[in-house]
């Protein structure tokens, strides 16, 4: 599975972005979805992930009331709505797939089977 993640882009402290992750050639319905960040020199952290039929969710306590996943009912895309930037949000970040897993493990990286090229969110203050 190749995953697309898109959308990112440069944003001033407090404004927003959609991130969207596509595959090509196939659906990610049959997958958790999750989305990591990386900023420069620092390990790569969770964001969030959603279930395969879009009723589950969890996030990081750093995102939580401000980020929002999502997925598609065709299971094609999967969403990341960023609201309230803060500077501290800036990164890399990256949609993964993962085999169906308890929701509640989804923030481990190493649960994910496929990982997307990364789209660059730069927030100024």
């Amino acid at each position: 599975v190749q995953l697309q993640a898109s959308g990112g882009g440069l944003v001033q402290a407090g404004g927003s972005l959609r991130l969207s992750c596509a595959a090509s050639r196939r659906t990610l319905g049959a997958f958790i979805m999750g989305w990591f960040r990386q900023a420069p020199g620092k390990e790569r952290e969770f964001v969030a992930a959603i279930n395969r039929s879009g009723t589950s969710t969890v996030y990081a306590e750093s995102v939580k009331g401000r980020f929002a996943i999502s997925r598609d009912s065709a299971g094609d895309t999967v969403y990341l709505q960023m609201n309230n930037l803060k500077a501290e949000d800036m990164a890399v970040y990256y949609c993964a797939a993962a085999r169906p897993l308890f929701i509640g493990n989804a923030g481990d990286g190493r649960k994910y089977e496929y990982w997307g090229q990364g789209t660059l969110v730069t927030v100024s203050s």
